[in-house]
């Protein structure tokens, strides 16, 4: 069978089986339901996925992928250190709340078992961790950040930002943050060692 062909159902499958996990619940999703939905046999749904587990991994990994796209071009943008990292930082919110509405949230459960989504997450996290790093890298080099391990500190920042994930969903808190962007990352580039009047 022709890869792209191959390529073509997996993704088709993942998508039908999103929708369904979005509209029913991962638990009252069945993988005869996918095959059903998707106008394929079940043979072919197992020749790609052995449970239904491993098909609501796909699926959420595929979300995240949608975040990685978005981090990827702005890592391909020229700007400076600060400047990228401040870009990033909210691209990356709006983007998680960009995937986190079109899977129905907070309504729907697709994204609410946290161990399984964390569990797809890992490899997102060390993506992104390689990403901060060589912005911060960046920085360093140039004279603007003052750090002793780029890792470490990415490390930090990814984990600030996952704190920012579920406040960031409340349209409220977002606007609040987004009127507060300059001093947002003022707090995070020189919150410990300058004052910045409240």
């Amino acid at each position: 069978m022709e890869t792209s062909k191959i390529s073509k159902t997996r993704t088709a499958l993942i998508e039908t089986a999103r929708q369904l996990f979005v509209q029913n619940g991962k638990e009252h999703v069945t993988m005869n339901d996918i095959a059903v939905a998707s106008g394929r046999g079940r043979r072919t749904l197992y020749l790609y996925f052995r449970n239904k587990n491993e098909i609501y991994l796909a699926a959420v990994e595929s979300e995240l992928n949608l975040l990685v796209n978005r981090l990827n071009d702005v890592m391909m943008k020229n700007l400076p250190p600060e400047k990228k990292l401040e870009v990033y930082i909210f691209t990356r919110l709006e983007a998680l709340k960009e995937v986190t509405l079109r899977n129905g949230l907070p309504r729907s459960d697709f994204l609410k078992d946290i161990y399984e989504v964390e569990k797809a997450r890992r490899p997102i996290d060390l993506k992104e961790i390689r990403m901060l790093k060589q912005i911060l890298e960046a920085g360093k080099i140039a004279g603007i950040f003052k750090i002793e391990s780029s890792q470490w500190t990415a490390m930090m920042i990814l984990y600030a930002l996952k704190g920012f994930e579920g406040p960031y969903l409340n349209n409220a808190i977002s606007a609040y943050i987004k009127e507060h962007r300059e001093r947002i990352i003022h707090h995070l580039l020189y919150g410990l060692t300058s004052v910045y009047d409240d």
